[in-house]
């Protein structure tokens, strides 16, 4: 199974609380098609880089897993229906990028080092 990553972005119109059951419901669809969820991480209420469909902010969530290649046809049919959707990026990850973000995930780029930290304590 390869390993993806997918951001939506959701219509700032609606509550968390339906943003959130949007979001659970890919979730679903994901794992109802045989993927395993890596991480999820939901960003909250963003500002868009440039305006779609005449808003400016949107609701973010990333989610990392594996899945068969045939079940990204569905799930990205399934986000062009929904109209809560103002964009999505499905995006294949190899080896570097699964290597990266498991550093991520365990918090190796936010460790200080340990040698400036004892030079800015003196």
């Amino acid at each position: 199974m390869q390993q993806y990553e997918i951001v939506i972005v959701l219509t700032p119109l609606l509550s968390e609380e339906i943003a959130k059951e949007a979001y659970a419901k890919y979730s679903k669809t994901l794992t109802d098609g045989g993927a395993e969820i890596v991480q999820e991480d939901n960003w909250g209420l963003r500002k868009l880089a440039y305006p779609i469909q005449k808003k400016t902010t949107g609701y973010y969530h990333l989610t990392e897993f594996k899945a068969p290649g045939e079940l990204i046809n569905k799930l990205e049919i399934e986000l062009r229906r929904d109209e809560r959707v103002l964009r999505f990026l499905t995006i294949a990850l190899d080896k570097h990028a699964i290597a990266y973000n498991d550093k991520k995930r365990s918090g190796a780029f936010n460790k200080k080092p340990a040698a400036k930290t004892e030079e800015a304590a003196r």
